[in-house]
């Protein structure tokens, strides 16, 4: 007796959201039609129209799942250790989907909780005593460094398989020797050290928290 043909798993919005994180994640969310995830799905792409509205409702998904992997401040613990462990996961989330932070600063992509975030680090310094000016350009200078941070960080990886080849042309167009002081950081890029030690967007962070603190002991 034949086997019977294995059974398609059927649709959902979950499943259709959690297939195009995978294939945004791995190609560019600039690579995602509903086309493509129909067939990755095993549907015709009119069938995803039965769970989601259009491909902007399918990204709108999609961040809210990135937004899930992160913690907002929380209003129980001091403000520096909250604000500094929020921040580390909203970076780790956007560094594991590259493609999702320059959505999220556009306007159409306003998500709920994109909103709670910025609210409860607004709230989170308010109570720790910082005034309404301080806390105005506070926020901004912590939420520009985790954004920032990160669209600056998905633009500048590669593989460490491609670090000779990288290496060996950026010496090619740009002699070292001409920017000393360039060369010297140069090298600790493709070089072994205990500077790979410790993270440098959490080095900045530190940085910034560092200042707060200061600001907070003189109000």
């Amino acid at each position: 007796m034949a086997a019977k043909p294995k059974a398609r798993q059927p649709l959902s919005r979950e499943r259709i959201l959690h297939a195009a994180l995978r294939l945004a994640d791995e190609g560019g969310v600039e690579s995602l039609t509903m086309r493509k995830l129909g067939n990755v799905l095993g549907f015709e792409a009119m069938s995803l129209y039965n769970h989601v509205a259009n491909k902007d409702d399918v990204l709108d998904g999609m961040l809210d799942l990135v937004l899930g992997e992160s913690e907002p401040p929380s209003a129980r613990e001091p403000w520096r250790a909250t604000i500094r462990s929020s921040a580390i996961s909203v970076y780790r989330a956007l560094r594991r989907h590259p493609w999702a932070g320059a959505l999220l600063m556009s306007p159409a992509h306003i998500r709920p909780a994109r909103l709670e975030y910025m609210d409860a680090l607004l709230g989170t310094l308010r109570n720790a005593g910082f005034p309404a000016d301080t806390t105005y350009h506070a926020y901004h200078a912590l939420d520009a460094h985790i954004s920032g941070f990160s669209l600056w960080q998905a633009g500048h990886s590669f593989d460490a398989a491609d670090l000779p080849d990288v290496a060996a042309s950026f010496v090619r167009r740009f002699p070292l020797d001409r920017y000393p002081h360039l060369g010297e950081h140069f090298e600790q890029h493709v070089s072994e050290g205990a500077h790979h030690d410790v993270s440098t967007f959490e080095f900045s962070l530190d940085l910034i928290l560092d200042g707060l603190a200061k600001i907070r002991e003189a109000c």
